[in-house]
Formats: C-alpha cells, sequence, structure tokens
C-alpha cells in the first residue's frame, strides 16, 4: 500500500501489478471470468435446489454458495449477460460496449486483477498490527470528526492511492472480523471507497482539463471531506446501529489509552499483540486463497448483472434525465451554464461514475465540465463498481440507501464545487 511514483504518477504497488497482470493475460481474463460466472450462477442454484451435505458442513463453501433467491437470480443473470456479451451474441442492449461489453472488457479485468493481488495480500496488512498501530495514532483525529475508528483511515489511504474496491474489501474483512459496527463498515465503505487518484487524472482528461488536474484533486479533497462529515449524520446511514455483525453492541472504551500508556507505546503494544495471534505461513496463505475465492467468485457475478442492468438504463431510457431535471434550477442558482445538458449527467452517474465525464465532453463551457467531472468523483457510488460491491459484500446497505446516499453527497458537494469552480474559472 505504499505509495510509489511511476512516470510521474502516484500509485502503490498492488495497483502496479494488477496492471501487469492484465497486460499479461489479455483476452483471456474475459475467458476465464466468463467460466467463473457460469460456474457460480451453476453451482449456487444446484446447493440451493439439492442442498449437498458436503457444502453445509463447511463454513466457507456454504456461505459461498448458499445465497437468498434475489442474490441467486443475480448470479444466474449475471452468466446469462457475460456469456451474451463475451460469444457477442442475442440483443445489442446486453452486449454492445456501452452495457455488458463495458462491464465485461474495461471493468471486470480491473476487478480480478486487483482482488487476486489485494486479496493474497490484505493478510498481511490485516493481521500483522499495522491497522492496530495506525489506528492508535489516528483514533484522535478520525473519531472526534468523522465519528470512526482510527484504522479506517488505512482504508481511506489505500482508497485513494489504489482502487476503491480495495478499499471496500479491507472494509468487508475488517466488519466480518467485528473490528467496524455496522454503522462504522456502512459509514466507510459509502464514504471513503474513492476513485484511486491514477482514475480522477482519466477523468479531467477526458473533458480535456488534464492542466488543472491539481485544482481539480484539491477540489475533490475539500468537497469529499465536507461530505464524510455531514451525510453520516443523515439518513439512512445515521440510522445504522453501533453493533458488530453479531449484534453485539460497540465497547465505549474500545480506543482509550491506558494511563500506564502514551498513544505511541499504546499503539506498539496494540500492533504486537496482534501479531502474535497472526498464525504460520500456511494460514496467511489460506485466508488469503479464501479472500480471493469469495471476492472473485462471489463478488464479480453481481457486478457484472448490477452493472449491466444500470448501464442499459443509463444507456437506452431516459430515466436519468428525468431524475436530473429537479437539479436545472439548483444549477441555474450556482450560475453553471448549460444547465440542462449538466443536469442530464448528474444521476447518471449513479450507473457509472465515468459516463457523466464522457457526455461532458461535449459541453462547451470549461467551467460546466469542471463541475461535472469533479462532481461525478465525489459522488462515489456508482453501480458499476462500487455500488455493486458494496450490495454484494456483507456491510449493511441495500441499493435504495445507496441511491439515497448517492444524492445526498451530490446536494452536499455541488455547491463547493460550483465556488471551486468560479474561483479557477
Amino acid at each position: 500500500m505504499a505509495p510509489i511514483s511511476i512516470d510521474g504518477a502516484i500509485t502503490i504497488p498492488i495497483a502496479v501489478a494488477s496492471k501487469a497482470l492484465q497486460a499479461e493475460m489479455g483476452k483471456n481474463i474475459q475467458l476465464v471470468m466468463t467460466i467463473i460466472v457460469i460456474f457460480m450462477a451453476i453451482a449456487s442454484s444446484v446447493v440451493s435446489l439439492c442442498k449437498p451435505r458436503a457444502v453445509q458442513q463447511s463454513a466457507f463453501f456454504n456461505t459461498l454458495l448458499t445465497v437468498t433467491p434475489f442474490w441467486l437470480l443475480m448470479r444466474v443473470l449475471g452468466a446469462v449477460f457475460i456469456l451474451l456479451t463475451y460469444l457477442q451474441v442475442g440483443p445489442t442492449i446486453i452486449t454492445s460496449s456501452d452495457t455488458g461489453g463495458l462491464v465485461l472488457n474495461d471493468l471486470i479485468p480491473v476487478l480480478f486483477s486487483v482482488f487476486l493481488f489485494a486479496g493474497m495480500l490484505l493478510p498481511l496488512l490485516l493481521n500483522f498490527g499495522l491497522l492496530e498501530f495506525c489506528g492508535t495514532l489516528m483514533t484522535k483525529i478520525m473519531r472526534p470528526i468523522f465519528n470512526l475508528p482510527g484504522r479506517s483511515a488505512i482504508d481511506c489511504m489505500a482508497s485513494w492511492l489504489g482502487d476503491g474496491s480495495v478499499g471496500i474489501l479491507m472494509t468487508t474483512k475488517q466488519y466480518e472480523s467485528r473490528f467496524y459496527t455496522e454503522r462504522e463498515a456502512a459509514v466507510i465503505g459509502t464514504t471513503f471507497s474513492a476513485v484511486s487518484i491514477t482514475f480522477s487524472l482519466v477523468v479531467i482528461t477526458q473533458v480535456k482539463l488534464e492542466h488543472l488536474f491539481i485544482p481539480f484533486y484539491l477540489t475533490i479533497s475539500f468537497a469529499g471531506i465536507v461530505a464524510a462529515i455531514i451525510v453520516p449524520k443523515l439518513p439512512p446511514l445515521s440510522w445504522k446501529k453501533d453493533h458488530y455483525i453479531d449484534q453485539s453492541p460497540r465497547h465505549a472504551d474500545d480506543e482509550t489509552v491506558p494511563k500506564e500508556h502514551h498513544v505511541f507505546s499504546w499503539g506498539i503494544e496494540q500492533a504486537l499483540t496482534r501479531a502474535s495471534q497472526a498464525g504460520g505461513f500456511k494460514y496467511v496463505f489460506i485466508e488469503g486463497i479464501k479472500n480471493v475465492v469469495d471476492m472473485i467468485f462471489g463478488v464479480i457475478p453481481v457486478v457484472m448483472a448490477i452493472g449491466t442492468i444500470a448501464l442499459i438504463l443509463a444507456e437506452h431510457s431516459s430515466i436519468f434525465s428525468y431524475l436530473g431535471m429537479p437539479f436545472i434550477p439548483f444549477l441555474e442558482l450556482l450560475q453553471i451554464p448549460e444547465a440542462t445538458e449538466a443536469s442530464k449527467t448528474i444521476v447518471v452517474g449513479f450507473a457509472d461514475m465515468f459516463i457523466p465525464s464522457i457526455l461532458a465532453s461535449s459541453i462547451e463551457s470549461d467551467l460546466t465540465r469542471f463541475v461535472i467531472a469533479t462532481l461525478s468523483v465525489c459522488q462515489l457510488i456508482y453501480m458499476s463498481e462500487v455500488g455493486a460491491l458494496l450490495i454484494g459484500s456483507k456491510i449493511p446497505v441495500n441499493f435504495g440507501e445507496l441511491f439515497v446516499i448517492f444524492i445526498l453527497r451530490t446536494i452536499v458537494t455541488l455547491p463547493i464545487i460550483a465556488l471551486a469552480g468560479h474561483i479557477i474559472f
């Protein structure tokens, strides 16, 4: 997770390794993922119908393959979509490069490679004391400002420097391990799992304003911090319980530093205690394999289904144009040029965060393109990746709640972004 500079851009080693794997495997990733998604649909259907004893006796495989009817439907739809898209047969509304093709060819290879490396290496990050040490040091910042554990700062850094999916993976594992409560996991997953710095550069380049990258990213960071303070204090996030996954309440004193320690020494002691419980190489390796299987086999079928459906709605219906209409007076109040055209891009970001920038590239006003590009990153929730990953995980958020959070983030960050845009332009 340590930041490094490659060709003048800041990134992290996992991101570099994942890109190298994508380049090496090429189109083979799509074939492998097509086979896996189809296998998961068949296996989940068989387990749901037959309930084989061998699966039920294994906690890992039972959790992976036994799903509710809704998630079984998502896995089956994902298998149908990915097969049609890979073979390029059937309705073009599903298989085109703007819908199923975008998910299969652009998104899934990235998720596959990131999950492979992040899943294998995640035990090294979680089990050897780093989060306990940094968490103790960061508690006095994260708890008063965001009402979150100090260790959540590591999730934020992993997202900003690497990839939002890495942050969600970390958050999910820590929620399952009772380090985060329901409220904390939901807030971290929907507030700090931002796209990486490198992808932000892709967004601003798409709207032909790459020379403004520094003010663009400073605006994203400031608006994101304001949203992280305000949105969790509003429903639905404020309604989440401060209970762990097993419904036990959070201990009020679980971050208190004992009187005989200062913050640094207590962080060291906590880290060493955690590291002493990490287990040997075999345990760490098996846990890494389980992480990889859980994310690639369990999450990607859902991403294929939900991502494709969201993109079909965005590309082939007027639903997002209608949903964007209430924002026209808001944009006009903020003195954003071409407000009607801009409004069409606002809600479409819920389907995929890159679509607003694609639509904005035809808008003449530099100010409007800047606002749209910045807002698309600050909205953070988009169903082709982050939203589908959150729904597919055990983090307690549903589709309706994600849409409300998306709208709240839009309302909170848009005035800040508009002000920054007027200052810059």
